[in-house]
């Protein structure tokens, strides 16, 4: 079996002043290359705490994470350099920076990679072309419409190459129309082989993957196949 995440009896404790929350409890999960698969839940469940473990933004208090085959318990250094490589991140809120034409903003995380500004423009305008967005690689931020701006998000997280795209909330500030084209990209993105885990509270959107994982009081209380995920919302 081909993982992706490979996560066993993790936990996660924040302390308090003198008390303790426990945000997960004992989570067990595998995802295999190629899925898409949705964690929802509602506000204090726990999934922003899963999606942080998950992409390498925060580390368990116990258990043992494996991301395509590396080991995540390790030093601060080596955890960060493993997040660049993997995963691809697209946030509720773009996280573009306002003074960065698109184009630029698309090859910041290729910085990393110690490719040369050919190399890098190459990938970045490519992932552009992925979705529909070359014309518009001058323009700043402020300039492009939320969906847009959400698909340059998009670019950016697939400009490295990752094994795994993560979407936290990806609709969140879009309307109806334009979320539903957010999603419907992912989809496609799916189908040309790509691993997507799309964090939401909304039961709705979580419906538009192969496989939904609801998450209650810091467990996963299911996990389960969608059997119609065929149809487009």
């Amino acid at each position: 079996m081909d993982l992706v995440i490979e996560m066993k009896n993790i936990n996660k404790i924040y302390k308090m002043g003198n008390s303790e929350y426990k945000a997960l409890s004992d989570v067990n999960l595998n995802i295999k290359k190629g899925e898409f698969v949705s964690i929802v839940g509602p506000s204090g469940a726990g999934k922003s705490t899963l999606m942080n473990i998950i992409g390498c933004l925060d580390v368990a208090t116990s258990g043992r994470y494996i991301l395509d085959g590396e080991d995540t318990d390790c030093s601060d250094n080596k955890l960060s350099e493993i997040r660049n490589r993997k995963i691809g991140f697209i946030f509720q809120n773009y996280n573009l920076l306002p003074k960065m034409n698109v184009l630029e903003n698309v090859e910041l995380p290729l910085i990393y990679q110690g490719l040369s500004n050919k190399e890098m423009k190459e990938k970045a305008l490519k992932s552009l072309e992925r979705v529909g967005l070359t014309s518009h690689i001058k323009h700043k931020p402020s300039e492009l419409s939320g969906g847009q701006k959400q698909r340059v998000a998009i670019a950016r997280a697939l400009a490295t190459g990752p094994e795994l795209l993560l979407a936290d909330e990806p609709t969140g500030a879009l309307d109806s129309k334009t979320g539903k084209e957010v999603i419907e990209m992912l989809k496609e993105l799916n189908r040309e082989g790509n691993t997507i885990v799309l964090i939401t509270h909304d039961r709705e959107i979580a419906q538009q993957a192969k496989r939904i994982i609801t998450v209650k009081d810091g467990y996963i209380e299911s996990d389960e196949l969608n059997l119609e995920y065929s149809k487009v919302i």
